[in-house]
């Protein structure tokens, strides 16, 4: 008898936490379609919530980044960010912005970041590790994208070893 009210409590339990599970999912869902909190993201991170906080309270800004189609975003960081915390929240928004029109789609950041750069006001943001306010890039401020390729200290492109080998091979012949 024992075993039988203890599966029946399991189950009880079980099926009593997942409609708490569901009604706070909803519950959730519906207090994200407020037009209000249009800015917080479909599945928030804590981050995404403590930064949203900071923009109310003046301590984070909101930066807009126009884009080379001539399209742009609002991301929002903290005061103090770096050029690679901009980086990172770009990345974040647009994967965000992509998940939600296409679904997975895979984006070489390496490769972005190889051949464009942002830039504020025509000066670039080359330096990761410098802050935001040393470019003059502040709250509501524009940043946008430039095509930009990183050169060569001669300029000039090395052969590759294999065309090299095989001349070799020519020459001795």
């Amino acid at each position: 008898m024992e075993s039988g009210a203890k599966e029946e409590e399991k189950v009880m339990g079980y099926n009593s936490r997942n409609v708490k599970k569901a009604a706070l999912h909803s519950t959730l869902t519906a207090f994200l379609d407020d037009p209000i909190l249009a800015d917080v993201p479909k599945k928030p991170s804590l981050s995404d919530v403590d930064t949203l906080m900071n923009l109310e309270l003046g301590s984070a800004m909101c930066i807009s980044i126009l884009k080379l189609d001539g399209t742009s975003f609002d991301v929002a960081v903290m005061n103090s960010a770096t050029v690679k915390d901009l980086k990172l929240a770009i990345k974040k928004k647009v994967i965000e912005l992509e998940q939600s029109k296409m679904g997975h789609r895979h984006i070489s950041w390496r490769h972005v970041w190889a051949n464009f750069c942002l830039a504020h006001h025509n000066e670039k943001l080359l330096d990761d590790g410098a802050a935001l306010q040393d470019f003059g890039v502040r709250n509501n401020s524009q940043v946008h994208f430039l095509p930009y390729v990183v050169s060569k200290g001669s300029g000039r492109h090395s052969k590759r070893r294999k065309h090299r080998f095989f001349l070799g091979l020519n020459k001795q012949s």
